[in-house]
């Protein structure tokens, strides 16, 4: 069950971003010095020291914001703050019109692996936080477990992926200290029929592998393990707190050993860094090796908040390749179409060569939504009524299990 497929553009008469040159082909974009080679930053200014929490009165602040001012700090460590917050649910309903799924399961805000391209800095900004504070705020939502049995009873999630981790990794660093992930999970293991999935950069996973099968026996789970490079010192540079790429893939490994699905995101693929034909094989092989599934992969997103992270980085470390982000995305939005279609391509060849999927297609996956709350007792000795018990119809071509109800 892709949490992380690849994304699909919306339709050109909704994005607005000035006209820019066309590329014609993949070696008009500069490839940038490994890591070791890099260029000096050549001037270029660091970015802006990080505001502390909101600056404005609590008094003018509302909904996420307010609950976020005045959540206590519980503790700080390896220079981040962790913050108690007070949430009322659990399950989020997701609107986008980039992800095919409905609803979305973050345990926290704020992630503190610090990667430079993260999408999801702009999060922080809904509590009036700046995004630069993204990796060294964190927010741990409070009574998980309980919202969770109840979000699971009262929104209408049959026939429905819950995708956990869309704008978080569930097992940060802070899951060690506060295990607000376990404490959801556990409670999904005592529902029948529910169709999730998990992305993460974190080899910390594989603590909840009797979980996982607990899960896996009663519902459908799939496992999504984000590499974005094998080249480590890369690796450290663009996600400085996330472990090591050999570190996820033998987290691969143990996955499918203990028979749980699990397969590999590319995602994102960065122009002039980790989109070299070599380095997508190489990794490419390493997740066959590693027992993967499946492999997805897509070309970096770029929201307001993210580009300025992801500029400051490359000014200071790649200033050449900064200048062709500038010309390509706009300060915006996707890169230029013929570019990600190359992308696709490659990884496409790179998939046949080593036989391996785009998006898990277990049919022994599949289980059918029972609900506990429709399955009554006619005390007549009768069957069970079960008017809204589902079944599982088919795989859409995103992967995801499509109901018919019975």
């Amino acid at each position: 069950m892709a949490t992380s497929p690849i994304l699909q553009p919306r339709p050109a008469t909704l994005r607005r971003r000035p006209a820019r040159a066309k590329q014609t082909s993949l070696t008009s974009f500069p490839q940038a010095a490994r890591h070791g080679n890099c260029e000096s930053p050549n001037g270029a200014s660091a970015p802006p020291p990080a505001p502390a929490r909101s600056e404005k009165p609590e008094t003018e602040l509302v909904g996420i914001a307010r609950l976020a001012a005045s959540s206590p700090r519980a503790e700080a460590k390896r220079e981040t703050e962790y913050f108690l917050l007070p949430v009322k649910s659990i399950l989020n309903e997701c609107h986008s019109e980039r992800v095919p799924f409905r609803w979305t399961v973050n345990p926290y805000r704020g992630c503190e692996f610090g990667c430079k391209y993260c999408y999801a800095r702009y999060t922080h900004e809904y509590m009036e936080i700046d995004g630069g504070d993204f990796e060294s705020k964190i927010y741990v939502k409070q009574n998980v477990g309980p919202l969770t049995e109840r979000d699971l009873s009262v929104e209408p999630i049959w026939g429905e992926h819950i995708a956990i981790g869309t704008a978080t990794d569930p097992y940060q660093p802070a899951e060690r200290e506060f295990g607000a992930t376990r404490a959801i999970l556990e409670r999904m293991a005592e529902r029948e029929g529910l169709s999730l999935s998990i992305t993460t950069k974190s080899n910390q996973v594989v603590r909840d592998i009797d979980l996982l099968k607990r899960i896996s026996e009663r519902s459908s789970i799939s496992i999504h393990v984000t590499v974005t490079t094998l080249r480590t010192r890369l690796a450290r540079l663009l996600e400085p707190r996330a472990p090591r790429p050999d570190l996820r893939l033998e987290a691969v490994r143990k996955l499918r050993d203990a028979g749980i699905q699990v397969g590999v995101n590319v995602m994102p693929i960065l122009p002039g860094l980790t989109d070299r034909e070599e380095d997508l094989d190489a990794l490419v092989r390493a997740s066959r090796d590693a027992g993967v599934e499946w492999l997805a992969a897509n070309v970096v997103f770029l929201k307001t908040t993210s580009w300025k992270s992801l500029m400051a980085f490359l000014d200071q470390k790649f200033p050449r390749l900064a200048r062709r982000y500038r010309e390509w995305f706009s300060s915006y939005g996707d890169a230029p179409e013929n570019y990600r279609v190359e992308i696709k391509e490659r990884v496409g060849r790179l998939r046949r060569k080593y036989g391996i999927a785009s998006r898990p297609m277990n049919p022994e996956a599949v289980r059918s939504w029972r609900s506990p709350q429709m399955q009554l007792d006619l005390g007549d000795g009768g069957k069970p009524c079960q008017s809204q018990e589902c079944a599982v119809g088919s795989v859409s071509p995103e992967g995801l299990l499509v109901y018919k109800t019975l």
